[in-house]
């Protein structure tokens, strides 16, 4: 059975994580953060009824769904009706804040005239390999499936009925299992539960609880039944009221962004994705070191595409922003306290993504970009700050100067060698057979903003141009806080080489004949990213004759009929033809800055109400159906979305 890719929605606690498909089936469970391990090949759960087979509650032609969250929180209701048997079955799904353990609250009520005796099932089955093998066995009424390192255990508050370690396969569609082991090498189990005969109007009510146990071990088998038996003490609906409670007082605290009225239809749905928001980024965010992963895992065998549970430099930096926008400072706080100074290279750059806690992940290059923005986003991060809290934070600045520093040394190098002021004469970069040392990687040709093409790109050069810009202002700062503040003997140097970068980009990334601007230096695609020199990295005036005419030809090139705008022109990914609600938002900032509202809104609607039910962002969108096309609830969309709205009252301010 293949588990599907999308996710549709998500609960959480910040150290266990879960995505949940439409329909209620457990797609993914993470712990003990996002990016670590995802445990679940596939879990599914049904019902045997009477005498008939197994219905799986997830996937049945006779199932109807209807599925929400509690009002502003992250607690999962999913309402499933058998209209062949007239059973409905109520599924709520939370995480406690201060437990990491699955809860799955089950009501089950009778709406037929006959008597409904009910079989529950789990039908689950882990990740495993031949280096991290998976076993099982039954113990105090729970299912144990194990590893090395640890054990996730599913249990209730009822006994089990009936199990089966071994050839579930060959059973379970049946819905009767059975067998004569209690210990298996197997990754696929299941158990059985007796709901017992509910009469017509009855209806009756179970637990599920799925806890994992990182450190499992045959000789602490002991330890982890009494942990179990606690478990089964909770009093699951105060937990939940909790759980409740404190995602309505997190919404309430961070729902501070002022937003124009768009009309009472509009306003409800802007409404809705922004709390959404608020109620996903504390997903992504590892509280401790202070990393931020671009999505909830959504492939992990690497069918599709390279995975996304990593902390891209960039896409962190964007959403440190809108994290800052809603008044999350602690979690951008630790992004630049903490992940940032941890994870920079003694050269002074950053690798393409993370993990998390600060370990480099898998990377196939690096983007000169991402330690650009960083420079930039510490200062947007500063100046929102002060913003909003009417306070000056000098001490974010003072503790990252050198960090900073160190970063722009590394730029420096790169726009010297790209401009051939290096006193080394060194022959051109061969990118894929370099056996240049470490230290002198900003010889090496950078991917662009996409990760799909190496050269030098319009917005590598625009995040590098902002970062001398920020560095720039950020020693200003510190000067006007304390007059006894030296600035640094090549202080001038920085403004020199906004200078050389803006001419390079003149003279080599400016189509003359048609007056626009063009990606890099190697083809002419029209790219959205080259609205990176506009914002936000300021490197053109929106009302320069040269963006005019650049946006006049993005328009003719990437904005398709339902309004919203392509990547770039050709992409090839997820087949190429989906609009992208970056790519629309970027559209909508450029024309908010003009004043050209109506424009503007219709990038902004366009983004609305391709949003899912449940108020999620995509990263891209199917241009015929109007529905996600991959990965929901995409950190950099989200991003996007809180600082579009957040736009306004930042010019206004300014």
């Amino acid at each position: 059975m293949k588990r599907k890719y999308l996710n549709d929605a998500f609960i959480g606690n910040r150290k266990m994580i879960a995505s949940l498909s439409e329909k209620g089936e457990l797609l993914r469970l993470c712990y003990p953060t996002a990016d670590y391990r995802q445990f679940i090949d596939y879990y599914e759960t049904g019902v045997k009824i009477n005498d008939s087979a197994l219905i799986r509650l997830h996937d049945d032609v006779n199932n109807v769904y209807n599925q929400y969250y509690s009002t502003d929180t992250n607690v999962l209701n999913t309402e499933i009706e058998n209209t062949y048997f007239k059973l409905n079955m109520k599924q709520e799904d939370f995480i406690p804040m201060k437990k990491d353990v699955v809860i799955r609250r089950y009501t089950f009520t009778n709406y037929n005239k006959i008597d409904l005796d009910v079989k529950f099932l789990i039908d689950s089955k882990l990740f495993s390999n031949l280096n991290n093998m998976v076993g099982a066995r039954i113990c105090d009424n729970a299912m144990i499936q194990y590893s090395h390192d640890f054990a996730m255990t599913t249990f209730s508050n009822m006994p089990i009925y009936s199990y089966q370690l071994n050839n579930v396969e060959e059973s379970i569609a049946s819905g009767i299992i059975g067998d004569k082991d209690y210990i298996a090498m197997s990754n696929h189990s299941a158990i059985a539960y007796d709901i017992g005969v509910l009469r017509p109007g009855e209806s009756k009510e179970f637990n599920i609880y799925i806890y994992i146990n990182k450190n499992y071990k045959v000789d602490i088998l002991d330890d982890l039944i009494k942990e179990i038996d606690q478990i089964k003490q909770y009093d699951t609906l105060k937990l939940m009221m909790e759980t409740k409670a404190y995602w309505r007082k997190y919404v309430k605290k961070h729902d501070v962004l002022k937003v124009k009225d768009y009309g009472e239809i509009y306003n409800a749905k802007i409404q809705k994705i922004l709390r959404r928001t608020i109620l996903l980024f504390p997903l992504l965010v590892n509280e401790e070191t202070g990393g931020i992963i671009a999505a909830l895992e959504v492939d992990e065998e690497k069918d599709l595409c390279g995975r996304y549970a990593y902390c891209w430099p960039r896409d962190a930096v964007t959403i440190s922003q809108a994290l800052d926008m809603v008044g999350m400072y602690k979690d951008a706080d630790n992004f630049y306290n903490v992940f940032l100074r941890k994870t920079q290279s003694k050269n002074g750059m950053w690798e393409q993504r993370f993990y998390t806690d600060g370990r480099l992940a898998p990377c196939w290059g690096y983007q000169i970009d991402e330690t650009g923005s960083v420079i930039t986003g510490l200062y947007q991060h500063f100046k929102i700050k002060e913003f909003r809290l009417k306070e000056k934070d000098m001490d974010l600045l003072k503790d990252n100067l050198t960090m900073c520093e160190n970063a722009i040394e590394f730029l420096k190098k790169y726009m010297d060698h790209l401009l051939n002021r290096s006193e080394e004469k060194e022959s051109e970069v061969d990118t894929k057979y370099s056996y240049l040392d470490r230290s002198q990687i900003y010889k090496h040709v950078s991917y662009d903003l996409w990760e799909m093409n190496e050269g030098v790109h319009l917005y590598s050069l625009s995040a590098i141009y902002a970062a001398f810009g920020a560095m720039e202002l950020i020693y200003k700062e510190l000067q006007k806080d304390n007059k006894k503040f030296k600035l640094p003997e090549d202080f001038n140097e920085l403004a020199e080489y906004k200078e050389l970068i803006k001419n390079y980009i003149l003279k080599n990334l400016c189509d003359k004949k048609q007056n626009i601007l063009v990606r890099n230096t190697k083809d002419s695609n029209v790219d959205i990213s080259i609205m990176g020199a506009i914002t936000p990295f300021n490197v053109f005036d929106p009302n320069d004759k040269l963006i005019q005419n650049t946006v006049q030809k993005i328009n003719l090139t990437l904005r398709t009929y339902t309004g919203g705008y392509l990547r770039f022109e050709n992409d090839g990914y997820m087949g190429g033809k989906n609009p992208w609600p970056i790519a629309t938002l970027w559209m909508y900032i450029y024309y908010k800055k003009i004043g050209a509202t109506n424009e503007a809104n219709e990038c902004l609607k366009f983004v609305i109400d391709t949003s899912t039910p449940l108020g999620l962002l995509a990263e891209q969108i199917d241009n015929e159906q109007m529905k996600s096309k991959w990965v929901i609830g995409l950190g950099w969309s989200h991003a996007m979305f809180v600082l579009s709205l957040g736009l306004e009252e930042l010019l206004n301010k300014n």
